[in-house]
């Protein structure tokens, strides 16, 4: 049984699942990793949400604040192996969920175009690819989506 906790960055099992998703996207992203790990930091973030399968924290996602009063959605991860279960989808709609009772009207990301289960996901949530927003300008592998609430 799936259990979804809002939480933190407090949070242990946010902060391990973290440490994966980084050593992760060190490896998909190479030499361009850098830049991208200075606006990955989890002390900027405000919103966190842990998905347990029993009592395994399996997948994560967070969120901050982002322009015009919009949340933007960062720090996705599932397990490899948990992935193609569905639980990345109920973590995003948690997190959608949680954007809305705050507030915001739309939600917003940033992912990298060789990240291509993290593309269709978006897609198929009702993310629509949007023109890069700060700091992603210009950047040829991101690709920015948005949601409206």
């Amino acid at each position: 049984m799936n259990k979804i906790l809002r939480t933190d960055t407090e949070s242990k099992d946010f902060q391990r699942l973290v440490r994966k998703l980084d050593a992760y996207l060190a490896e998909i992203d190479g030499e361009e990793n850098a830049f991208y790990s200075q606006y990955n930091k989890i002390e900027f973030l405000d919103k966190v949400v842990v998905l347990y399968q029993g009592e395994v924290p399996v997948a994560c996602g967070a969120m901050k604040p982002s322009a015009g009063g919009n949340l933007e959605i960062k720090r996705m991860y599932t397990l490899p192996e948990f992935r193609g279960r569905g639980l990345a989808s109920q973590v995003v709609h948690e997190l959608e969920k949680w954007a809305k009772e705050s507030g915001a009207e739309a939600c917003v990301l940033e992912t990298g175009k060789r990240q291509k289960d993290a593309v269709a996901l978006y897609k198929k949530l009702g993310y629509q690819i949007i023109p890069n927003f700060e700091p992603y300008v210009g950047v040829e592998n991101s690709l920015c989506f948005e949601k409206k609430l």
